[in-house]
């Protein structure tokens, strides 16, 4: 553990000291869990002097050297912290270009001159000469941006502003643009939203299908397709019967709104749109959350509505303040910005307020029955003996359980629905129970709690929720929801439900999650194993593609479906070959010595992008050709065949943004069939033209090892596609769902790579930055491989 700050800082403790240089109070405890950052950061706030806080922009750069500074350059920390202090270096672009020159630096004197330059300092770009560079590249530009409009790669006009301004504000330069990007092509448009389909080249069309052709007309996409939320209906027309409840003992209830009670609804919310994603904080999200974010916030987005971030708080004994944190910033993540953020509990007075006129109207009473009796009274359809007690009792008696004076257990309050109805979710539900613990967010003046059925309805009414969105397995509650919100007269909203998200080779109940991570079958909730929203950006996946599937599945209610993993990966690979840099890692090198080559080192331009242009100097990256280089060893082998296209004795292949190198002699160990290494000549010229094309990476000076890093090859979790049907579902765990490969060699471009980078290893997939890399370590997890057996399949 670190201890408290010392000199400087009066005695306070980490946290105080990184609340006052400006760090967000979530990233401020992020930090202190982390020992190693904790430590650092700690000394790098005395050594810039500013233990009695600083501006937020400074301590934010602050925290970057306490994370990136390069660990073979510390003597000149100190030096970097004045300029920073100072606001000599005020951008993160300039603090980037820091760490890069010092890095280069190492220990050596650092040149005041020629790191100023390469830091930008004293360089002051104006609004107007953001503006003038952003003018320039829209004018070279215009034809392709009008072309695409808004898939135009926003990313590549930036990488030009960066080249014309390096340093620049990036948030001005994202404004600037986007505002140019309105001011040309004006509003987005459904056509906007699609993907370019690929036109195939076909063949001439014979003459007597020339007139069927013609005739066919390309079938339009249906509206929902469009729009997947127009199914919904507007809040004026909630006062339209659409829900009607059977009883055993009454006329049919048909829910709707009276036209008073419409009217004042709509006089409040203004005719919007309200919706609410109500998560329980007893876990982590997964992806079937992200099905439900894209329905509730999407639908008032479309709509330009309002959408609730509401924590269904009700059970205090399964929620921890580290779930509700993590649900926020999850629900950020993921592109959604909630209207406003509130608690179950923050209703608990109104709540316990009308479960009192629930009892007044003769419609609650309490009981005290075990819950195995319950259980057996519902089975058989049997009234609790004290359904009928008189409504003065239940007043007294549930008071008294507000008051803890009655043991936890020994009595409930149940809502006095219909025993005889079909419907098993009318048989008297639990509205309260006693519970001796204290709340997470309530603290502890209850010590009675509602449940979901008696809360959830009631408080989409108190806010004003106009449709109110959920999984089909809620469907049979939706009885018990128009019950109580009518026997207390209050307002109803729209309720619909649709289809949970099921994915293959997957589970995602939270028992099960639960069982996975507290039993250490996986790495924690955020092990990239796991379908959590978590675990699935630490993989490397996009919350922009976690949203482009969910679209693509569409708001249904056929809940049928088991929706394949590579429908997902589908996606992921969509978005990552458009935004992520070609590099080049060998897994497992086989040293491959160039004999006809002296020991100088060739510094060769390797493609970042597939289709780089050769003038721009920002689409290529440096990687060193040398004598000694290394291939994967799965792509050698001793004997050559007609589909074979790795190296082989005798015979040449293609080393990528390189030369042809031909197989001459192959060392064995001492057991006669271990290769040690491979002997290759290759051609300068250029002249051979062999078929195969191999990645590769080389010594970047003689008899040093090309840049170690550790890859880790993720897989499905299960084996099964179906999992959860499975009694014995733990035994159908994946034993190679996670390959470690400690000793990878990569170029050395990669060295600067920060958490959370993303690169396409050429040959071998998509991977990113793990947060477990250390200056003398990066890991990489694999995000998924270049095969995609879906599209192929069909969409």
């Amino acid at each position: 553990m670190v201890g408290k700050s010392e000199s400087g800082s009066g005695g306070e403790k980490p946290l105080d000291l990184f609340l006052k240089i400006g760090l967000d109070e979530r990233t401020a405890k992020n930090t202190v869990a982390n020992n190693k950052v904790t430590a650092n950061l700690t000394a790098v706030i005395h050594e810039a002097a500013v233990t009695d806080g600083c501006d937020r922009t400074v301590g934010n750069l602050l925290y970057s050297v306490a994370t990136k500074f390069p660990t073979n350059a510390l003597v000149h920390r100190p030096t970097l912290l004045k300029y920073i202090v100072s606001s000599k270096i005020k951008t993160p672009a300039q603090l980037e270009a820091a760490f890069s020159f010092l890095a280069a630096t190492a220990s050596d004197d650092l040149k005041i001159d020629d790191f100023e330059a390469a830091c930008g300092v004293g360089v002051e770009v104006s609004l107007e000469d953001i503006e003038r560079a952003v003018d320039e590249i829209f004018e070279e530009n215009k034809a392709v941006i009008v072309e695409q409009r808004y898939r135009t790669n926003v990313g590549e006009l930036f990488g030009y502003v960066r080249m014309k301004q390096p340093w620049a504000d990036p948030k001005i330069v994202k404004q600037i643009i986007d505002t140019k990007l309105y001011a040309l092509l004006g509003e987005r448009t459904a056509a906007d939203n699609e993907k370019p389909v690929k036109k195939k080249k076909e063949k001439p069309a014979k003459a007597e299908d020339k007139a069927i052709v013609e005739e066919t007309a390309p079938a339009k996409p249906s509206e929902e397709e469009i729009n997947p939320f127009s199914i919904f209906p507007s809040p004026e027309e909630n006062f339209k019967v659409h829900t009607e409840i059977y009883f055993s003992d009454r006329p049919v209830l048909r829910a709707c709104n009276s036209k008073e009670i419409l009217d004042k609804h709509l006089k409040v919310t203004g005719g919007k749109v309200f919706t609410r994603f109500p998560p329980e904080p007893n876990g982590y999200l997964h992806i079937g959350h992200a099905k439900a974010m894209f329905v509730d916030f999407g639908l008032a987005k479309e709509r330009g509505g309002c959408c609730y971030l509401r924590y269904d708080d009700t059970n205090p004994e399964a929620e921890k303040k580290e779930y509700i944190d993590h649900i926020e910033e999850i629900v950020g993540w993921m592109g959604w910005e909630p209207f406003k953020i509130t608690y179950t509990s923050d209703y608990f007075q109104e709540l316990y307020e009308l479960a009192v006129e629930l009892i007044r109207r003769g419609h609650a009473y309490v009981d005290h029955q075990t819950p195995d009796e319950i259980k057996e009274y519902r089975e058989k359809k049997m009234n609790s003996p004290w359904r009928d007690r008189p409504i003065e009792e239940s007043l007294k008696m549930f008071d008294d359980m507000k008051n803890g004076l009655i043991e936890e257990g020994k009595a409930t309050l149940r809502m006095k629905q219909d025993m005889q109805s079909d419907n098993f979710n009318m048989y008297d539900l639990i509205a309260y129970r006693i519970k001796f613990t204290p709340h997470p967010h309530a603290g502890d003046k209850w010590c009675i709690y509602p449940s979901y059925d008696y809360a959830h309805c009631i408080v989409d009414s108190l806010e004003n929720v106009t449709h109110s969105l959920c999984t089909l397995e809620f469907e049979t509650r939706r009885a018990s929801y128009y019950w109580l919100l009518d026997a207390l007269g209050l307002y109803q909203p729209y309720v619909w439900e649709y289809s949970r998200l099921n994915i293959t080779n997957t589970v995602m109940s939270k028992r099960k999650l639960n069982r996975l991570v507290t039993e250490k079958w996986v790495d924690g909730w955020d092990d990239p194993r796991l379908m959590t929203l978590a675990g699935l950006r630490r993989r490397g996946v996009t919350a922009t593609s976690i949203n482009a599937f969910v679209r693509g599945i569409g708001i249904t209610r056929s809940d049928s479906s088991m929706i394949r993993l590579d429908r997902l990966e589908y996606h992921i690979r969509e978005e990552l070959n458009k935004t992520t840099p070609r590099t080049m890692v060998v897994l497992n090198p086989l040293k491959v010595v160039i004999t006809n080559m002296d020991s100088s080192v060739m510094d060769l331009d390797a493609k970042k992008w597939p289709e780089a242009p050769a003038d721009d100097a920002s689409s290529f990256y440096k990687v060193p050709f040398s004598k000694v280089v290394y291939i994967e060893q799965s792509d050698f082998r001793m004997k050559d065949s007609k589909d074979y296209y790795g190296l082989a004795p005798g015979k040449s292949v293609l080393l990528r943004y390189a030369f042809p190198i031909k197989c001459t002699e192959v060392i064995f160990g001492d057991d006669k069939e271990t290769i040690l290494e491979i002997r290759a000549e290759y051609d300068p010229s250029k002249k051979t033209k062999p078929k195969g094309v191999l990645h590769w990476v080389a010594e970047a000076s003689p008899g040093v090892n090309p840049l170690k890093v550790e890859v880790r090859l993720f897989d499905k979790l299960f084996l099964s596609e179906n999992p959860a049907e499975l009694d014995d579902w733990l035994g159908d765990l994946n034993p190679n769902s996670k390959v470690v490969i400690p000793d990878a060699y990569a170029v050395p471009s990669l060295k600067n790579a920060a958490v959370g980078d993303s690169f396409q290893f050429e040959r071998l997939g998509y991977f990113v930055v793990d947060k477990d890399s250390s200056p003398g370590k990066l890991v990489f997890n694999r995000t998924v491989t270049l095969r995609d057996s879906y599209s192929k399949g069909g969409k």
